[in-house]
């Protein structure tokens, strides 16, 4: 293969257009949902808020959240291990602890309703690792980040261009 060869066949395709701005003509529940953001995010330990928020935006196929909650993870302080592992943390349990899994299993539970309702188990579990502050902040981000995929997979937000700091 020629150099020349090499870098075409690294050309990235074209980005996708975004559909609309949202934000912009919806500016009143763009500002709603800052809001929730904000207050669920006082009650949750920002590594763990990060987690939770990739790992919804995973199920829900969200790649503008995606790009956004890794780099504030890693911006955290979140090694790029254990972000990479959260896809498969069934088989990477070692990587997080008691905590963390409880917060991924409810995580998980709230994103699938349509598999029915959140389990009495996972509930339980959750529960037991959180105070009923934590748990009630914690249920209110995964709320959120439910509600920022569906804005993000139904208007196209396009990933890549986030930085750290630009959000909120």
């Amino acid at each position: 293969m020629t150099t020349n060869e090499a870098q075409e066949s690294k050309q990235h395709l074209p980005e996708h257009p975004a559909r609309l701005d949202w934000a912009k003509l919806a500016p009143e529940a763009y500002r709603a949902m800052i809001r929730l953001d904000a207050a669920a995010r006082k009650g949750v330990e920002p590594t763990l808020f990060e987690l939770v928020k990739i790992r919804a935006s995973q199920i829900n196929h969200c790649a503008f959240c995606l790009d956004m909650h890794s780099k504030d993870a890693l911006a955290a302080g979140e090694s790029a291990e254990r972000i990479i592992q959260l896809s498969a943390w069934e088989e990477s349990k070692h990587f997080y602890t008691a905590k963390e899994i409880a917060a991924i299993e409810l995580t998980e539970a709230i994103t699938v309703l349509t598999d029915g309702f959140v389990p009495d188990e996972v509930y339980a579990k959750a529960a037991k690792e959180f105070d009923e502050t934590e748990l009630a902040h914690l249920i209110a981000a995964i709320t959120a980040i439910n509600a920022w995929n569906r804005f993000g997979v139904s208007t196209r937000s396009v990933p890549g261009h986030y930085t750290p700091g630009d959000f909120g």
